[in-house]
């Protein structure tokens, strides 16, 4: 069996990666597909970095950082499942993985969702308000999620072999994707 291809999807917080990582899943189902999503690799609340906002000097527990991860796990886990060679394809969703060498140098193909920054912030406040209260949300994003994205996702879309409109019918996107990984699989 061949070394299965790796594909990784990034993107900024609520651009629809996972999203994409399902629908793509959805669309290779003929092929055996295992799936590793970032956010199973962050680290315990109590060992997240506070950061101070950029402007209010808030601070807010930072979830979007590279230190908010444990990127080199991720980074052991991908390495061991292509070493056991068991499956055909391997995706890799989520923010920093453009970001970090180690995991660039493992990937076939990269995507890069974009979604425009208001579509991320109502989908952003919209999904945590309920668990952390709206007004909270809304201030963590505005004081500090958002510079993150610049600071961290947005200069890795230029790695990306694809940007894709995390806006739009991802369906079709998949199909497009799912034609050319048949190609190499």
């Amino acid at each position: 069996m061949n070394k299965p291809f790796v594909i990784g999807i990034a993107g900024a917080t609520q651009s629809g990666k996972s999203t994409f990582a399902r629908t793509l899943e959805t669309a290779l189902q003929s092929v055996n597909v295992k799936t590793f999503h970032i956010d199973n690799y962050h680290k315990p609340k109590d060992f997240q970095p506070v950061a101070k906002a950029p402007f209010t000097e808030k601070e807010y527990i930072d979830f979007n950082s590279l230190i908010s991860f444990d990127l080199p796990q991720l980074c052991s886990d991908l390495l061991s499942e292509i070493g056991k060679n068991a499956v055909d394809l391997i995706i890799v969703e989520g923010t920093l993985i453009l970001q970090d060498e180690r995991i660039l140098d493992l990937l076939d193909f990269k995507v890069f969702v974009d979604t425009r920054a208001d579509e991320r912030a109502v989908r952003y406040i919209e999904r945590y308000s309920d668990v952390h209260g709206h007004d909270f949300i809304r201030n963590s994003y505005l004081d500090l999620v958002r510079y993150r994205m610049d600071e961290f996702i947005e200069p890795t879309k230029w790695r990306a072999d694809i940007i894709l409109s995390g806006s739009a019918k991802l369906e079709i996107a998949a199909e497009a994707i799912k034609a050319y990984v048949m190609t190499k699989l």
